[in-house]
């Protein structure tokens, strides 16, 4: 599908569907649609914390915001790293995606250290749903507490789905699993039935023990 056709508008009625546009590389004009058989998900109630990272969150080692920097969060999670010398994010990609945050559809977590951004992740919200996109890190672990505070935020805003698109190792360890496509549409059913699910329910000044706290209460 030539890329001029996909609008914010589009993108959203692909989310509400069920698939996502990608890229074959980051000077690639054209995307495509992806509906993957098997999905990759994070279960919000049985997101996993290991012990050193509920130490390093409680240490607040990061100044963690939200939407600070959306289009910066999208250009590192661009940049080659360990294992990837190529991107799906795409020019064409950046700026739809852009486009959706200054419309309150998209959504960034970003980790600073000395004023330097070290860490983050963005993705796309719909109803009781955040499609998570990608997530990177310069410092280590930063990309970790990044998750954890989407996390926190998400339970506090009552949302019910936190889609990955696919699983790795590295979301593993938080309780990523793989579902089959028809048990995702309904789950996405069900989140699109959740009309009181607010992104901004979380303060930014949050304390590390009350992310935590958000992230362990089981309603």
């Amino acid at each position: 599908m030539p890329n001029e056709t996909i609008t914010p508008d589009l993108l959203l009625q692909a989310y509400a569907s069920g698939v996502f546009p990608m890229a074959d590389s980051r000077e690639d004009t054209e995307l495509f649609w992806v509906d993957p058989e098997e999905r990759g998900i994070i279960p919000l109630e049985t997101f996993h914390v290991s012990k050193s990272l509920a130490k390093l969150i409680r240490q607040e080692k990061f100044t963690v915001t939200t939407d600070t920097a959306f289009r910066d969060v999208m250009r590192a999670c661009a940049r080659p790293a360990r294992g990837r010398d190529t991107t799906w994010i795409s020019e064409r990609i950046e700026d739809l995606y852009t486009d959706l945050h200054k419309r309150g559809f998209a959504h960034s977590v970003e980790c600073w250290q000395d004023g330097e951004l070290v860490g983050g992740l963005y993705g796309v919200t719909l109803a009781g749903a955040y499609f998570g996109e990608s997530m990177f890190h310069t410092v280590r672990d930063a990309s970790k507490v990044a998750l954890a505070y989407l996390v926190a935020r998400l339970k506090a805003g009552r949302f019910v789905l936190l889609d990955t698109q696919f699983i790795t190792d590295h979301l593993k360890q938080f309780g990523a699993i793989e579902i089959p496509r028809d048990e995702y549409q309904q789950r996405l059913r069900e989140a699109f039935a959740v009309h009181s699910a607010n992104f901004e329910q979380m303060d930014q000044s949050v304390s590390g023990d009350t992310v935590l706290q958000l992230i362990t209460q089981t309603s």
